[in-house]
């Protein structure tokens, strides 16, 4: 027997604090449960007010926080740390029940974001400047970096808590303040994170968050106390975004959508190249932008490989990601579901061969309380053969459990192929040949690239970003281009004619 639906209340953090969207008939929208496609809570929507309000928290907290030492923020980031590391499991277990990825997906994404957390922790030497004595006669120039102000993130539903800690530890600790704009589909993620800084002693204000639609998005584009936003999500919507904020003048990242291709040459391990397919094209259900959803087989090998993807993918365990023994979860909606299931049927009408129809994978019929499953947002993994640009499983961004493979007949065809595509974000190769990879990763228009590796997200000291269609903007999320873009410049001429005296004082000096 399934346990009573326990119902749940998503509202802003604002100030330091919860704080209920105003009115007597607040917008609102359903938070479900994708395994079993019940609603288990609601969630506010912000208006107008509710995020002027969060801006002006955040306007306020600027003035005091931009004056932290660095010691000091230092301090609250490995706090931060500390008890984010202490409630991993209990954020892993939110993103299971609101986004439907497996528990060692939602630990894998967590991961992933504490890298990030870590690397801020190291700010003091992130925004060291330079100094040059004695540049002219008595004068010596240096260089410093500064906070820009409040700024903006507005993050997707793929990545709860990777994506926004991509952003928010290294705004924060180079001293701006925060307005987080999470999806409405998996709030919740994001107000622990801002329980888990107050722990940590950060100030009230300095992490704020809104929850909602266009209207939240809309009024951080356009407020004038914003001065940058950081946006991940489709390339229509990045465009948007990029073209919007930059009209009222602020500075934007926009990742945008992925179509990316894992091209595997003859000379390849075979058994590995198959592993990674099933890997990168079927963990969190293809809810990746790194995901891989073209697999280009340079012949002779396509059948050999397909056949080896084709018994990968039959064991597969799909079930909520609450039960041990799943592999693959729900997608994240109804509505996301039925779209991907569309290109099945779209694939079909275009003459691509469906190998295995994720429509009649076996689902796990109940998860860990028992609860049914039969109304789940589900879709097993899907594998189309001899798929060919002008498909719309090719030319389109699915964001789904849908594998294409297409065959070449050479490297330079492959490659071709992949530099066509309109999107650029990641890419890979598999092969055993050292001259073909490094030729590869010279001349392929891609900004990640991975050799024998499905998903090259690079680690938190480098920088995440495509090229083309993926990303607007010039500044690629985290590492180097993180720092630099949540800070701006400034160079100093200085000139002293007289030196000064300072006091005895014998005590060993501290940092405060």
């Amino acid at each position: 027997m399934s346990k009573p639906i326990e119902t749940k209340h998503t509202t802003h953090w604002i100030n330091g604090a919860a704080v209920a969207t105003a009115g007597a008939a607040p917008r609102r929208g359903d938070i479900f449960d994708p395994a079993t496609g019940q609603i288990t809570g609601q969630v506010d929507f912000a208006d107008i007010a509710e995020v002027d309000q969060a801006v002006a928290a955040a306007a306020s907290a600027f003035s005091s926080w931009r004056h932290a030492s660095i010691a000091k923020r230092t301090q609250v980031l490995f706090a931060f740390r500390e008890i984010f590391n202490a409630r991993k499991d209990e954020l892993a277990a939110i993103i299971v029940s609101e986004h439907g990825k497996v528990h060692s997906d939602a630990l894998g994404e967590i991961g992933r974001g504490q890298e990030v957390i870590e690397y801020a922790c190291g700010i003091p030497q992130l925004i060291k400047g330079g100094f040059t004595e004695q540049a002219s006669t008595g004068i010596d120039v240096y260089s410093i970096r500064q906070p820009l102000g409040p700024v903006a993130i507005i993050s997707p539903f793929n990545f709860p808590a990777m994506v926004p800690l991509w952003f928010f530890p290294i705004a924060i600790a180079a001293g701006n303040t925060v307005v987080l704009k999470p999806s409405e589909k998996d709030p919740t993620a994001a107000n622990l994170m801002a329980q888990m800084w107050k722990d940590a002693g950060l100030p009230d204000g300095v992490f704020n968050v809104v929850h909602g639609d266009k209207v939240a998005v809309d009024r951080l584009l356009e407020h004038p106390d914003v001065k940058s936003v950081s946006f991940v999500g489709s390339t229509p919507i990045a465009r948007y975004v990029y073209e919007t904020g930059t009209r009222y003048g602020k500075r934007v990242q926009a990742l945008g959508g992925a179509k990316n291709h894992m091209l595997v040459l003859p000379d390849a391990d075979l058994d590995l190249a198959a592993d990674a397919a099933i890997n990168a094209g079927f963990g969190s259900a293809g809810e990746r932008c790194m995901a891989i959803s073209v697999l280009v087989a340079v012949d002779p090998i396509g059948d050999e490989l397909v056949e080896k993807i084709k018994q990968r993918m039959a064991p597969l365990k799909v079930g909520p990601g609450c039960n041990g023994d799943s592999e693959m979860g729900p997608l994240v909606t109804g509505q996301h579901r039925d779209k991907v299931t569309s290109y099945v049927e779209s694939g079909l009408a275009d003459g691509a061969e469906l190998a295995v129809d994720g429509r009649k994978h076996p689902v796990t019929t109940e998860d860990a309380s028992g609860a049914p499953t039969s109304d789940g947002f589900w879709l097993g993994p899907t594998l189309f053969d001899h798929v060919k640009p002008g498909m719309s499983v090719y030319n389109d961004e699915i964001f789904g459990p849908v594998l294409s493979v297409v065959r070449v007949a050479s490297y330079d065809d492959g490659l071709a192929l992949i530099n066509a595509n309109p999107y650029g974000n990641g890419t890979a190769i598999f092969t055993n040949d050292g001259g073909a990879a490094r030729r590869f990763q010279h001349e392929v228009e891609v900004g990640m690239v991975g050799i024998n590796v499905p998903i090259p997200v690079p680690v938190a000291y480098y920088s995440f970003g495509g090229w083309k269609a993926s990303l607007f903007g010039d500044a690629h999320a985290y590492g180097a281009d993180g720092v630099q873009f949540f800070t701006r410049g400034k160079a100093v001429t200085q000139r002293w004619l007289d030196p000064s005296h300072g006091g005895i004082n014998l005590g060993f000096p501290t940092n405060a």
